[in-house]
């Protein structure tokens, strides 16, 4: 299951993670967010244990995702050690994730 980031668990769960970090900032009312919904817990089931892969609402966390610069969603960022060495815009099919994913 994919993990749920907030503002205020963000710096110790995210930022401090030993393992990469993938953040799908996302709104319950944004429709492309709801479409990569299953995806994203796909891909947590799979690379649990390699992968830390979570959601932040941003209507919920607005801080957070505004540390980030998220003008849009859904956005996925990529963490490593908690620096963004990747970020993605937009709804993406699952094979575009894995391969970034791979890269980590």
């Amino acid at each position: 299951m994919a993990k749920i980031f907030t503002d205020e668990n963000f710096e110790t769960e995210a930022m401090q993670a030993a393992l990469p970090v993938v953040i799908d900032f996302y709104a319950d009312w944004c429709g492309p967010c709801k479409m990569m919904a299953p995806i994203i817990e796909e891909l947590a089931r799979q690379y649990e244990g390699k992968v830390i892969i979570g959601k932040l609402n941003v209507d919920e966390s607005p801080n957070t995702a505004s540390k980030f610069g998220i003008m849009s969603i859904p956005t996925l960022c990529f963490l490593k050690k908690g620096i963004v060495v990747d970020k993605v815009i937009g709804a993406l099919p699952k094979d575009v994730l894995v391969k970034k994913l791979e890269s980590l």
